[in-house]
């Protein structure tokens, strides 16, 4: 799909499902670019479950959580975006053709660990459980 129109957008889309946009900040830090930090193997996962478009109603206004053992540390919903779901497809289709199986990450929601004070700021280590 290339130039699709806002109106049209959300016809393209299959599903939505969770995805982890996971940052090695340590790696981040050491270059002048945001890749070194993100681009690791496995840093993005996605799912376990796809939810079909058309048992989304509105996907404006879906509750995103993250939790870390149990506790929560994000909270937000894609109401809270800054574009929303058919803008940001149109937008992309602009500049990428979007084929079967693309995947679109909308972004960060509120919570990211650099935005609190360091006595707040709770690393991920090994054997965490985030669901």
């Amino acid at each position: 799909a290339r130039n699709v129109s806002e109106n049209d957008a959300l016809s393209y889309v299959l599903g939505y499902c969770t995805g982890n946009d996971f940052t090695a900040r340590d790696l981040q830090r050491v270059s002048s670019q945001w890749m070194l930090g993100k681009t690791l193997d496995g840093s993005a996962p996605i799912g376990p479950y796809l939810v079909t478009a058309d048992q989304v109603p509105d996907p404006n206004r879906l509750k995103i959580e993250c939790r870390v053992n149990g506790e929560v540390r994000q909270s937000s919903n894609t109401a809270d975006m800054v574009f929303g779901c058919a803008s940001l497809v149109s937008y992309i289709s602009r500049y990428f053709t979007l084929k079967p199986g693309d995947i679109i990450f909308t972004g960060t929601p509120e919570g990211v660990i650099s935005g609190y004070p360091k006595e707040r700021q709770v690393w991920l280590k090994a054997g965490d459980r985030l669901t």
